[in-house]
C-alpha cells in the first residue's frame, strides 16, 4: 500500500495557487454577481489549501464578511476531484447548511471547470420510509387512533408529491408517534429492504450522499454517525466500501474523506452531547407506544393480538413512570435549575431494568418466530431500543463511563419529564485520537475562536487540536468597524443581584431602544430574567411606542420570530442562548444588539461545574482557564449579530458595569472588533 503522505505535495504550492487565483482581482469568482474582492477571503482559500495539499489540519479564525464559506469550499473541491476523495462539511445551524447547498456550491458548479455532485445529508429519521408507510397504512385500525389516522393521511398524499421526503418538506408536521411509524430506522429501512426500487427517500439520499463530491451535514449527525462507524452500529461508507464490513473506513466517516467544520465554536458542546449519553422518559415512553399504549389500546401487540405483550408492556409503562418519579424526588434541582449533578452512584432503586430486559426478550423472541417480515424488522427494532436504553439507565446509575459527568434534567415546555444524562468532561481526549490523524485533513473555522493570540490556543486546547500537525491562523474583517459600529458601555449599571437591578435594567434597555427606535436584539444570559423584563416593560413602553415584542419561547418557533422581526421594521426581540450565535439578520432591520449580562455560563451547570474541577484538580485557575474564555467566545457571537454586510451600521450597548469595574473586563474590551469605537456611560 502507498503511504497516505505520497498522496500530498510537500508543500501544496499548486493548489494553493489554483484556489488563490480563484478570489483574485480578475479570477474566477470575479465572474459571480455581485464580487467583490477581498484579500482575506483570498488568504482563507490559500490557507485552506495548503492543509488539505500538505495532509494537515487547520484552525481558522476568518471574521464577518470574509466570505469564508467560498474560502473553503473551492480548494475543497479542487482537491476532492484531483484526489477522488469526499469533502464533508459540517455546520451547526440550518441556514448555514441551506447556504451551502442552495447559493455557494451552486455558484461553484457554475464557475469551476470541473464538474463535481453535492448532496445534503440529513439524520435517516428525517426522512420517510415509503415502506414502513405502506405497512402502516394497512395496520391503521391498530396502530392508530382517528386525529393520528387522519395524519397519517395526510403524510401518504404528501409523499405522492415530495421530491425528497424530508420532514422539513412536509407543511405541517405530524405527531412524534405517526412520524416515528413511518421514518427510516436504521434496522428496518436497509439497502437490502428499501432497494432502488423501493422509491426509499432515505436511501435514495444515502446514493446521493455515496455518489457526492461534497456532503453537508450537521455537526450533532457527524458526530453521531462517527461514534455509531466507531461502534459498529452504523453503515455510511461510500459505494466503493470495502467488501469487509467490519473494517471501519480509513476516513472519518467514509472510505476516503475529509473534513470542515464551519461554526467551529459549537464543536465541543455538540461533541460531548453525541458522544455521551441520554436517556429520557419521553422516549422510553414513546419506543414502548409503538408496542403498545393502554390510553389508545393500539400498537403492534394490537396487530399481532398478543395478550401477554400488552400486559408486560403495560406494566413495565408503569414502571417507568415510577422509577422517573423517585428520579424527579432524588435529584436536587435546587441549584441548577433545570439541571441536576448526580455525584453518586445508585441515585435510585434500578426498579426498570430487569422489567425492560425481560420485555426486550419477549419481544426479541416474538420478532424470531414471525412469518412477516416488515413486522419482524419493526419489532426487533424495538428490542435494539429497549436494550440500549435498558444499557443506558443501568450505566446512568452505576456511572460505569469514567471521566464522565453525571446528571438528571427537566426536559419538556412544562419540564414535566425527566431524561438520565452522561457527557465526557474531557471531549479533547476523545477527539484527538478520532479526528487528528495523519493524512487525513479536518479544518476548523469561525468567525470567533480567539480568546487572545493569533495562536488559537484555547479552542485547539477544547477540541484536542494542540499538536504538532494542526496549524493556526486568524484573519481579520473587511468591515470599517470604526465607522459601521459603536458601542456602550452602562458603567452605572448595579450588580445583578442587588436592589434596584431590575428598576435600572429597564431604564438603561429603553433609554437604547430609543436610540435606536427599536430594530434591536436584547440577548439575555437568563430565560426568567428575559420573561421579566418582557413583563415589566410590555404595557409601559412597548405599547406606548407601537412597537412589536417578540419574547422567545412565548408562542413562535426561532424562525417564526426571526421573519417577523425581519418584516417589521419597529420591532424588538428578546432571546436568550439560541439568539447570541447563529443568526443573521442583515440590513436595517437589526441597528441594536443590547447584551443584559456577560455571558459566563452558570457556574453549578453540571457540565461547566465537572470541568471547572478537573482544570482544579490539575493545578489550573477554572476561571481564567475556562469561564471567561468560553464568557468571551460567547460575548463576541452576540456582538457579531449586528454587522452583517458592508452596508450595516448600528450600535451595541452593554449593560454590565463588570466591563469597567473589574480586572478582566478589560479582555472583554480587547475582544469587540478592531477599531470600533467604545463610549463608557458613566
Amino acid at each position: 500500500m502507498i503511504a497516505l503522505r505520497e498522496h500530498f505535495d510537500e508543500d501544496g504550492a499548486s493548489l494553493v495557487a489554483r484556489a488563490r487565483a480563484i478570489f483574485a482581482p480578475g479570477g474566477l469568482m470575479s465572474r459571480a454577481k455581485n464580487f467583490e474582492y477581498r484579500a482575506e477571503q483570498e488568504r482563507l482559500a490559500g490557507a485552506v489549501a495548503r492543509a488539505l495539499a500538505t495532509g494537515r489540519h487547520l484552525v481558522a479564525e476568518a471574521g464577518t464578511g470574509v466570505g469564508k464559506s467560498l474560502a473553503y469550499l473551492a480548494p475543497a473541491v479542487l482537491f476532492a476531484l484531483e484526489n477522488e476523495r469526499k469533502a464533508l462539511v459540517s455546520t451547526h445551524t440550518i441556514n448555514l447548511q441551506e447556504q451551502l447547498i442552495y447559493k455557494d456550491l451552486p455558484i461553484l458548479q457554475k464557475l469551476l471547470p470541473d464538474e463535481f455532485e453535492t448532496a445534503l445529508f440529513k439524520g435517516r429519521q428525517n426522512y420517510l420510509c415509503p415502506r414502513r408507510l405502506a405497512r402502516a397504512r394497512q395496520g391503521t385500525a391498530e396502530l392508530f387512533t382517528g386525529p393520528e389516522a387522519s395524519e397519517l393521511d395526510r403524510v401518504y398524499l404528501w409523499s405522492l408529491k415530495t421530491r425528497d421526503g424530508s420532514l422539513s418538506d412536509l407543511p405541517r408536521e405530524p405527531s412524534h408517534h405517526v412520524w416515528s411509524q413511518v421514518c427510516s430506522e436504521s434496522h428496518i429501512c436497509t439497502p437490502k429492504s428499501c432497494g432502488p426500487e423501493s422509491g426509499c427517500f432515505y436511501q435514495n439520499a444515502r446514493r446521493r450522499v455515496a455518489q457526492a463530491d461534497v456532503v453537508v451535514l450537521n455537526h450533532a449527525l457527524f458526530f453521531t454517525l462517527l461514534a455509531a462507524t466507531l461502534a459498529g452500529e452504523e453503515d455510511v461508507a461510500s459505494e466503493k466500501e470495502t467488501k469487509d464490513k467490519t473494517k471501519r473506513p480509513e476516513g472519518l466517516l467514509f472510505d476516503d474523506d475529509f473534513a470542515i467544520f464551519d461554526e467551529a465554536h459549537t464543536v465541543e458542546a455538540v461533541a460531548a452531547k453525541q458522544l455521551g449519553l441520554g436517556v429520557s422518559q419521553f422516549g422510553l415512553r414513546a419506543t414502548l407506544g409503538r408496542l403498545y399504549n393502554p390510553r389508545t389500546k393500539k400498537g403492534l401487540w394490537s396487530v399481532l393480538r398478543d395478550a401477554e405483550g400488552v400486559r408486560r408492556t403495560t406494566n413495565v409503562l408503569e414502571e417507568t413512570e415510577k422509577f422517573f418519579d423517585r428520579v424527579g424526588q432524588a435529584a436536587d434541582f435546587k441549584r441548577a435549575g433545570r439541571e441536576a449533578r448526580v455525584r453518586e452512584p445508585e441515585l435510585v432503586p434500578d426498579t426498570l431494568s430487569s422489567g425492560l430486559d425481560a420485555l426486550r426478550a419477549q419481544v426479541a423472541e416474538t420478532a424470531r418466530t414471525l412469518a412477516d417480515e416488515p413486522t419482524r424488522a419493526e419489532l426487533a427494532d424495538v428490542a435494539r431500543r429497549l436494550g440500549a436504553m435498558r444499557e443506558g439507565v443501568a450505566t446512568f446509575l452505576r456511572q460505569g463511563a469514567e471521566d464522565y459527568v453525571y446528571w438528571v434534567e427537566k426536559t419538556g415546555k412544562t419540564e414535566s419529564f425527566f431524561s438520565l444524562n452522561a457527557a465526557p468532561v474531557d471531549v479533547s481526549v476523545l477527539l484527538r485520537p478520532l479526528l487528528f490523524r495523519e493524512g487525513r485533513s479536518v479544518i476548523f473555522t469561525s468567525a470567533t475562536l480567539a480568546v487572545g493570540g493569533s495562536e488559537l490556543g484555547y479552542f485547539r486546547e477544547r477540541v484536542g487540536a494542540d499538536g504538532e500537525e494542526v496549524d493556526a491562523v486568524q484573519i481579520g474583517s473587511p468591515f470599517d468597524f470604526k465607522k459601521q459600529m459603536k458601542v456602550y458601555v452602562a458603567a452605572r449599571m448595579p450588580e445583578a443581584r442587588s436592589l434596584g437591578y431590575d428598576e435600572a435594567l429597564a431604564r438603561e434597555t429603553a433609554r437604547y431602544l430609543d436610540l435606536s427606535k427599536g430594530r434591536a436584539f436584547v440577548l439575555f444570559t437568563s430565560y426568567r430574567q428575559m420573561q421579566a423584563l418582557a413583563a415589566r416593560m410590555r404595557d409601559t413602553f412597548f405599547r406606548e411606542r407601537g412597537w412589536q415584542l417578540l419574547v422567545q419561547g412565548e408562542s413562535l418557533s426561532r424562525r417564526r420570530m426571526l421573519d417577523e422581526f425581519k418584516a417589521d421594521r419597529e420591532s424588538v426581540l428578546f432571546g436568550t442562548e439560541s439568539f447570541w450565535s447563529g443568526v443573521d439578520v442583515p440590513g436595517d432591520a437589526l441597528g441594536n444588539v443590547i447584551i443584559t449580562q456577560l455571558p459566563f455560563a452558570p457556574p453549578d451547570s453540571p457540565l461547566t461545574e465537572a470541568r471547572c474541577e478537573l482544570i482544579k484538580k490539575n493545578g489550573g485557575d477554572p476561571f481564567s482557564e475556562y469561564s471567561l474564555p468560553e464568557a468571551i467566545l460567547r460575548f463576541r457571537q452576540g456582538v457579531g449579530r449586528l454587522i452583517r454586510t458592508k452596508s450595516d451600521t448600528g450600535i451595541v450597548a452593554v449593560l454590565d458595569s463588570r466591563l469597567v469595574t473589574k480586572a478582566y473586563g478589560r479582555a472583554f474590551l480587547q475582544a469587540l472588533p478592531k477599531g470600533c469605537p467604545v463610549e463608557i456611560v458613566r
